[in-house]
């Protein structure tokens, strides 16, 4: 069965019944409306606060794009790519690619215009859908993309160098497309985050789709009352594939394009979410902000909301039992995943064992997951070895694309070598302790960095952290804390050594850097970025004494 099928049996069951509602609050701040009275604002769909289609609709619409694309010469097996902020349009235009054969490549929305060009002639792409956010970017590339056939605009005031979505999609039929599709036929391209380099071109088909949506609403216990809200990219495999759990039960979900903590709780309370799934900035900026008494959770209607999980990166300890604090009635989940294992759900704490919480937890429905030492060998339980960790299942991509030494690398004898480095506590569960290229090697002893960035975080004064290696001359690297400060707070270098002293002394940081730690849209901390603005020992010491 192909993930499609899902979505027309859910407009079978559920026509009539709301499927997605975007919110923009940008537009609702703008114009100081409150949520009952976005009808009143002005007709134009993309000026509006709140918009929603119902299941047949949403249906309808990736059909109406399937047949567009078929016309205009899209067979199956083709690469057609989305470039898209998260809107009501996007995941419909998704499911019309998919519909018609072809393979759906969702970009990043913050590759400049030689990352888009890059990645549209790495996947082979012969159709581009993008949003007027990227008109500027696309227009600076359009006459070098050689390969790339069509174009079409999403959106209004259509530039002259692509067809119009919103002019053409009405001219075309709602009937179901007939193109048989296996579970085996390619599906989507997902780009590598790019963490270590240029990213790669990540191929699953039908079976990795359907997987994810089963794995995912095993653990989280999806109904179709549940109402998810869904505010990550959805050009990545993390936001989407959370949201094939409530697919698979013909729930409705929230985008919500906008992550301050008034504009989360305000979108909880009024559309009455039950499932957030947030990353770790989002999750401590809320906090901040009940701390701070920016809000007042007085003012919202949350008791619906059941359960909040995290993923994307490593979540410190201290985040989740201060959130529980605030929270004790919510159900916590943790998920690990790559883009490589279509996203979240190969490993996972699970909602029973909040009491692991530190640990990313077991291998998920549907997978095995093992820690491995360099010989191969597994590591042993509760003594503290650490092993990279490696995962198998349904989910599996089938390769990176037109990049068969890459792939021989990372995929074994049907497993997948994560590059993850992971020990295992005596009951079985997973604990990560960094990426193997994140390693810093100080004076031939090995340092992994989430475990001093964990340490940190539980000092009342630090927002967030990422710890690096930076060259030393004589030991070869030395580790360096940038630590991002809460909002009014004073901190100085003296303070964090003398936190740090509890830390074995190979482990504290030697150099301390006070600035905002950048992270991409999906929160992994962006440490090639760091290590290249401290990569010099000196730079580092002239950071220091500022």
């Amino acid at each position: 069965m192909p993930i499609t099928d899902i979505l027309v049996e859910n407009a079978k069951l559920y026509g009539d019944e709301v499927a997605l509602v975007e919110i923009n609050p940008h537009i609702r701040k703008q114009r100081g409306i409150t949520w009952r009275e976005y009808e009143l604002v002005e007709t134009n769909p993309y000026k509006m606060y709140r918009r929603e289609i119902t299941w047949k609709e949403f249906n309808d619409q990736s059909n109406s794009f399937a047949h567009m694309l078929l016309h205009d010469g899209t067979v199956k097996g083709d690469k057609v790519a989305i470039l898209m902020m998260n809107c009501l349009e996007w995941l419909p235009i998704y499911f019309g690619v998919l519909k018609t054969g072809a393979v759906v490549v969702p970009m990043n929305f913050r590759y400049s215009a030689d990352e888009i060009k890059y990645c549209l002639e790495l996947a082979e792409v012969k159709t581009l859908i993008f949003g007027p956010e990227f008109i500027g970017r696309i227009e600076e590339i359009v006459t070098s993309l050689d390969d790339v056939e069509h174009l079409y605009f999403v959106g209004e005031d259509c530039p002259s160098f692509a067809d119009s979505y919103n002019n053409r999609i009405g001219h075309f039929s709602t009937e179901e497309i007939d193109i048989p599709l296996g579970i085996e036929d390619d599906a989507a391209i997902y780009f590598s985050s790019g963490t270590t380099g240029f990213p790669k071109a990540i191929l699953h088909n039908q079976e990795s789709l359907v997987a994810a949506a089963l794995t995912e609403n095993k653990h989280h216990g999806q109904t179709h009352d549940d109402v998810f809200l869904l505010m990550p990219p959805l050009y990545h495999t993390g936001a989407k594939m959370h949201w094939f759990g409530s697919l698979v039960v013909g729930g409705k979900a929230v985008l919500l394009r906008g992550v301050s903590p008034e504009w989360i709780l305000q979108t909880v309370s009024e559309e009455h979410c039950t499932i957030v799934w947030q990353l770790v900035p989002w999750t401590q900026d809320i906090i901040d902000a009940i701390d701070s008494g920016e809000v007042d959770l007085e003012d919202y209607e949350l008791d619906q909301w059941r359960l909040m999980h995290i993923g994307a990166q490593p979540v410190p300890p201290s985040l989740i039992k201060r959130w529980k604090s605030i929270f004790p009635n919510h159900q916590y989940d943790t998920n690990y995943g790559l883009s490589e294992s279509i996203g979240p759900g190969c490993v996972h704490l699970g909602v029973e064992n909040e009491h692991k919480v530190g640990a990313i937890g077991i291998a998920g429905y549907g997978w095995e997951a093992e820690v491995r030492a360099e010989d191969g060998s597994l590591v042993e339980p509760g003594t503290h070895q650490v092993g990279e960790l490696c995962v198998k299942g349904k989910g599996l991509m089938n390769c990176y694309y037109n990049d068969p030494e890459a792939t021989a690398e990372v995929l074994k004898d049907g497993w997948l070598y994560t590059g993850d480095m992971a020990e295992v506590d005596e009951d079985g569960f997973i604990f990560l302790v960094d990426r193997k290229k994140d390693v810093i090697i100080s004076g031939g002893e090995n340092i992994y960095p989430v475990q001093i960035e964990d340490f940190l975080r539980t000092n009342d004064k630090i927002k967030d952290v990422a710890v690096i290696g930076v060259p030393d001359n004589r030991l070869g690297e030395i580790t360096a804390a940038i630590i991002e400060v809460k909002p009014g707070v004073q901190c100085t270098k003296e303070e964090i050594d003398k936190f740090c002293m509890e830390l074995p002394r190979y482990k504290r940081p030697r150099v301390v850097i006070f600035e905002d730690v950048p992270r991409n849209p999906t929160g992994k901390i962006e440490k090639p970025l760091l290590r290249e603005r401290h990569g010099s020992s000196r730079l580092v010491e002239q950071q220091n004494q500022r």
